[in-house]
């Protein structure tokens, strides 16, 4: 267990660290842990502990694009308490992972361009210093599995995934995904690339499509389909509905 030392009021040190029990998770499931600290030299009134889920997003501003950490969930997990100078004490947490966190890793292995964590905040001697910072991977729900599956048997090849800034209809977030593939097989004579997005609820998902044609004179032109997957359809559905939205985007430019 390695603690990380959070320098407190006249140079006193509080040492904090925190334990994921179940750092592989799903949208909606609970991500249990355990937050456990040390006083440092002299005792001290703590605030609050906060949990954090955090994401690293692509912000584009004018000509410029970069890197932003963005905050979307914070849960107070302990109110105010005394901390004896030197002495250990704990904090568990259970937290339910929201539906609409983006997927951070598929088969259990982390997702190319993704980064989320969880970060523990201390309310100490009227600051808020952060303490750890734990990487969270979150796996598809069974519904975007079927999806992601129905990709791959359609010939689509992954490339590269990204959260971009900005709320989406139906969203609460303040920014989406998009999971970026080459187009596969016959689709390849209509359509370069494929960009998906969830936008997953607790009792269904909707899913956004947005794909690329490259014009004849170097421009580009995209189209979009959206919707809705029940997470008690059958796979089979899925991958019709799929098959559905991609035609229909073909189909409004004219490529079929």
């Amino acid at each position: 267990m390695v603690f990380r030392k959070l320098m407190a009021a006249f140079g006193a040190g509080v040492e904090v660290d925190t334990v994921l029990q179940n750092s592989q998770v799903r949208p909606g499931e609970v991500l249990r842990g355990q937050v456990n600290f040390r006083g440092g030299g002299s005792d001290y009134k703590v605030e609050g502990i906060f949990i954090d889920f955090t994401a690293v997003v692509e912000v584009e501003s004018g000509d410029n694009e970069y890197k932003s950490t963005y905050s979307f969930l914070r849960q107070q997990i302990t109110g105010p308490f005394h901390l004896a100078a030197g002495a250990p004490q704990s904090a568990p947490f259970e937290i339910q992972v929201p539906w609409e966190t983006p997927i951070s890793a598929i088969g259990g292995h982390p997702l190319r361009g993704m980064q989320l964590g969880v970060s523990t905040e201390l309310a100490l001697a009227g600051a808020l210093d952060k303490g750890d910072l734990d990487p969270l991977f979150v796996n598809p729900l069974p519904a975007q599995d079927h999806v992601l599956g129905a990709l791959d048997n359609l010939g689509f090849r992954f490339k590269k995934a990204d959260l971009e800034r900005g709320t989406l209809h139906g969203s609460r977030m303040p920014f989406f995904q998009e999971i970026e593939y080459y187009a596969g097989n016959d689709y390849r004579r209509h359509f370069n690339e494929l960009e998906l997005t969830f936008i997953a609820g607790p009792q269904a998902m909707d899913i956004i499509l947005e794909a690329d044609k490259r014009g004849s004179f170097g421009s580009s032109h995209d189209t979009y389909s959206r919707f809705t997957v029940h997470y008690n359809d059958h796979p089979g559905q899925v991958e019709q509905s799929l098959r559905g939205g991609l035609q229909s985007m073909a189909q409004k430019r004219g490529w079929f």
